[in-house]
């Protein structure tokens, strides 16, 4: 019988995460976090060596689901399906992490080390690129050309869905990203592709 108790690193996370969650627009402290996990603030700090790491360690949980749906996606289906199923990927993984959701808006990175503000950005650069590359792709796959230049194009869809995440986010988590998506995509979808 194999026991799949999380490791305390990752009860860590999950409480961070929990707490991000709990307290929209509250500051995490340390000593917060400890009472919420259980353990002593030295505790923590045997795991990660400062809040700024546990943080990393939420953006790093991001990149990973992120990048290897991502990657997925990329490998099959039209340029246009493989655009919405990126988008609503997006969407779909901040409904479901409503605390996380806040790292990605930099909420509850506020007063923070600049160094997790940077890595947000880098994370939506990626997705940018991605979309980009999906776009250039058209072309060349499917004779397809965008409306405007894919660099254009990728950052009006990325533009789209960081201010539908940042609206769950102000909305204390009410309005969901996924709400009436699709029918956005619906007349999203018909101006990307001349």
């Amino acid at each position: 019988m194999t026991d799949n108790k999380p490791s305390r690193k990752e009860q860590i996370l999950q409480a961070l995460a929990h707490m991000l969650e709990a307290e929209p627009g509250g500051r995490i402290t340390t000593a917060g976090l400890a009472r919420e996990v259980g353990v002593s603030e030295a505790a923590l700090y045997r795991h990660f060596p400062s809040k700024a790491k546990m943080f990393e360690g939420l953006i790093n949980f991001i990149e990973d689901a992120i990048f290897s749906r991502i990657n997925r996606i990329t490998e099959e289906g039209t340029a246009s399906a493989q655009a919405e199923q990126i988008l609503t990927l997006m969407l779909a993984f901040t409904e479901r992490n409503p605390g996380i959701t806040r790292l990605l808006t930099g909420d509850a990175l506020t007063g923070e080390n600049e160094r997790l503000h940077q890595r947000i950005q880098q994370f939506y650069d990626r997705v940018e690129s991605q979309l980009k590359q999906v776009l250039r792709d058209a072309e060349f796959k499917e004779g397809l050309r965008t409306q405007a230049s894919p660099t254009i194009t990728a950052n009006l869809l990325l533009a789209v869905v960081e201010g539908r995440i940042a609206q769950f986010v102000r909305s204390g988590f009410k309005q969901r990203p996924g709400q009436d998506w699709q029918e956005q995509w619906q007349l999203i979808e018909p101006t990307l592709f001349r």
